[in-house]
């Protein structure tokens, strides 16, 4: 099996348009990466891919990643798209594969319902784009020769969905939120992608225990980042994620072989490789990733 990166960051990516902070304003001067909106790809067979994850920058990613280039006149290497949430930087980016070619969109039933309930996502061709319904720990094909299924993590519903303040809930488990374990029919370890939780859950920890490789969850390094940063009001767990911190400390017991922070937020520290936060999470076996990184099992 193999494994890209796509987008490394979070919503808005890096430098985010409207951002000043010192990570933004590094990453246009060129002293630390850009970042696009959190994605990956995945194939059994290098080729035919399933991307996990439709950023607002994927018209950008796949131009960077030779795998998924056209190999005709019309034609795609990507058999299908398979999300996670509903969140924007998630889905968005399917307004981008509306060009007439066919590939399966795979969710849960939740989350086909935010996108049934958009007419915006009408311009996907029901004749060419199949949307196929997932259950909760069901396995199936999202690409020849590739095993995925996916399980419920702590999480919340969209922000363009929240309503009332004080009716939310930030951490419920369900169809709205989930992570995926992926695996080559072939053969091989099990690895998971979980770009979104709120907390580590008794549960998920057992899930995880021994893992050769997860992708978690790296938006915050501290939860109170944003309002201490003056970029934003909201704290991590308002929306919806652990902190750097709370993930180091939750999983330090697991025994995960390889552990890879992806959907990281512009303001968060351990985006720059001088920080003292950087060498703090690779003193725990952790690596920050970015964009092009190709991680085999």
């Amino acid at each position: 099996m193999r494994l890209k990166v796509l987008g490394a960051a979070a919503g808005g990516g890096l430098p985010q348009w409207n951002c000043g902070c010192a990570n933004c304003n590094a990453a246009r001067a060129g002293r630390i990466p850009a970042l696009t909106q959190s994605s990956i790809c995945v194939s059994a067979d290098g080729e035919s891919w399933a991307v996990i994850n439709a950023s607002p920058d994927i018209r950008a990613q796949i131009a960077a990643t030779p795998e998924l280039h056209p190999r005709a006149l019309r034609h795609s290497p990507i058999a299908s798209v398979l999300v996670t949430n509903g969140d924007i930087d998630h889905v968005a980016g399917l307004l981008i594969l509306r060009e007439k070619t066919a590939f399966d969109l795979f969710a849960t039933p939740a989350i086909h319902a935010v996108l049934a309930d958009n007419p915006i996502f009408g311009a996907l061709d029901p004749a060419l784009v199949a949307r196929r319904t997932v259950a909760l720990e069901r396995p199936f094909s999202p690409a020849p020769g590739l095993s995925a299924r996916l399980f419920a993590v702590p999480g919340k519903v969209p922000l363009y969905l929240e309503g009332e303040e004080e009716r939310l809930v930030t951490d419920a488990e369900g169809e709205q939120t989930v992570g995926v374990a992926l695996r080559a029919e072939a053969g091989g370890p099990e690895v998971f992608y979980i770009p979104g939780c709120a907390r580590m859950t008794p549960a998920l920890a057992e899930r995880l225990r021994g893992a050769a490789l997860v992708l978690f969850d790296g938006t915050v390094w501290e939860d109170d980042e944003m309002p201490r940063a003056g970029a934003g009001a909201k704290t991590g767990k308002r929306m919806g994620h652990m902190s750097m911190r709370e993930s180091i400390a939750a999983f330090a017991p697991l025994g995960v072989a390889r552990k890879v922070f992806v959907h990281i937020n512009n303001t968060n520290p351990a985006l720059d490789p001088a920080s003292p936060e950087r060498a703090e999470a690779e003193a725990a076996g952790w690596t920050i990733a970015h964009d092009g990184m190709e991680l085999a099992p």
